[in-house]
């Protein structure tokens, strides 16, 4: 068994399917897992083999101010994801009508940011 690999993250969302999809479409994801949570809540766990990200919701969740996640411990500032194609990756994005911000390269890669409905960061980095 390999030790301190990272498995999933789990985090609250308004829509677990709507986020799923978008991750689907933008990372070519797929759905591992959906159906009944903690709480009488819903989950989908979407990502690859080897990790996946546990979106979560129940009720109406209360949506962070912007900006606010740096300021609320155990709030996530964002996710990173690492593609090989940056460009492909950022058209994906663009063309689900996400605005995409922050592009930056230094060593060792180049990176962009976007928003997803939920206000939710996501960084998504290549080292090609």
């Amino acid at each position: 068994m390999k030790q301190g690999l990272f498995e999933h993250v789990n985090m609250t969302v308004t829509d677990p399917d709507k986020t799923a999809q978008m991750l689907v479409d933008v990372f070519d994801w797929k759905v591992r897992w959906s159906g009944d949570s903690i709480h009488n809540g819903r989950s989908v766990h979407v990502g690859t083999e080897d990790a996946y990200v546990a979106l979560y919701a129940v009720g109406t969740p209360r949506q962070l101010a912007e900006g606010e996640n740096y300021r609320l411990a155990g709030a996530i500032n964002h996710l990173g994801i690492l593609v090989d194609d940056l460009d492909a990756a950022e058209q994906r994005i663009l063309a689900k009508g996400i605005k995409t911000h922050s592009h930056q390269t230094y060593d060792p890669g180049s990176r962009f940011y976007f928003h997803d409905h939920d206000g939710i960061e996501y960084e998504v980095v290549s080292y090609a």
